[in-house]
């Protein structure tokens, strides 16, 4: 096992330290640390259970990020990842809903699905619903004026596409948005839900089935099987509760910037840094990113 401290701020030899012996504490088998890049990212390798160590480590509140993994996990052959405040840093719908003069009330909708505290079919149906009428054209316009890429997420899906990773991005949201966005950072794959029009506007409804937490998942144990890898080779990142699903079934399931239940689900969670953690995760020095 592997547990590695990530601080893009900067990371002090005191913390290293410190987190050393809340492992050794705990009753692990704990190895010298090993820097991945000095000051910045450093690896604890240890014997001994994932959990107690993710525990004994997050109690000391060290500023920086924490992930615990199985060597086995930063063989990546399968990276999938959600959109919408994971791969970009808004809400589609949110910010679609802005244009139409009603973001408060669906950005509300939104806040409490991903939390958990919705069904996420539900909530997608009566969101979209009081779209109905926004023309189509504002879509793209939203695109270009609102929709981020999140920092680190080019030279995340890069870096594992260049050492042989398959790259799918699926979203709860919505193809107009998912296919440019993914096609920019450079994943292999987009999948998204589908909104219907008519005469040039939002008909206030989604294609049949939708993308859920359910699909997600499927996805995920689709790819598994096709690509012919070994589970642990897998890593799902997402931040709400329609992701949980897909990050408790990878080998390496991470939450970023996440709700509650999601970053509980989850293996590993980014709360300080950006996507780059991940890379930083998987023992790549920053020298070897693709950044290009």
């Amino acid at each position: 096992m592997i547990a590695t401290l990530v601080a893009h701020d900067g990371l002090g030899q005191g913390d290293v330290s410190a987190a050393r012996d809340a492992l050794a504490q705990a009753g692990l088998a704990v190895a010298p640390p090993v820097w991945i890049d000095a000051g910045e990212a450093v690896d604890l390798p240890f014997i001994g259970d994932r959990s107690v160590a993710r525990a004994a480590l997050e109690s000391l509140g060290l500023p920086a990020d924490l992930c615990v993994l199985e060597r086995g996990n930063r063989d990546c052959r399968l990276f999938i990842a959600d959109m919408d405040s994971t791969m970009i840093t808004v809400e589609c719908i949110d910010e679609l809903a802005d244009y139409a003069g009603i973001k408060a009330q669906i950005a509300a909708v939104t806040e409490r699905a991903m939390r958990g505290e919705l069904d996420f079919a539900e909530a997608l149906a009566g969101r979209v619903a009081l779209l109905k009428g926004l023309a189509e054209s504002v879509i793209e316009q939203c695109r270009l004026e609102r929709v981020k890429i999140m920092a680190g997420a080019r030279p995340l899906v890069r870096t594992l596409k260049a050492r042989g990773a398959r790259t799918i991005l699926v979203s709860g949201g919505f193809v107009p948005f998912a296919q440019p966005v993914g096609r920019e950072i450079g994943f292999d794959v987009q999948i998204a839900n589908v909104l219907h029009m008519a005469d040039g506007k939002l008909a206030g409804t989604v294609a049949q089935p939708i993308v859920d937490a359910a699909r997600k998942r499927a996805e995920l144990l689709g790819a598994i099987e096709a690509l012919g890898i070994a589970p642990a080779q897998s890593i799902a990142i997402g931040d709400g509760a329609n992701d949980i699903p897909m990050i408790e079934a990878a080998g390496l399931g991470v939450a970023y910037h996440a709700k509650p239940k999601t970053r509980a689900a989850a293996d590993a969670a980014i709360e300080r840094g950006d996507l780059g953690v991940l890379l930083h995760a998987l023992g790549i020095a920053r020298a070897d990113w693709v950044t290009d």
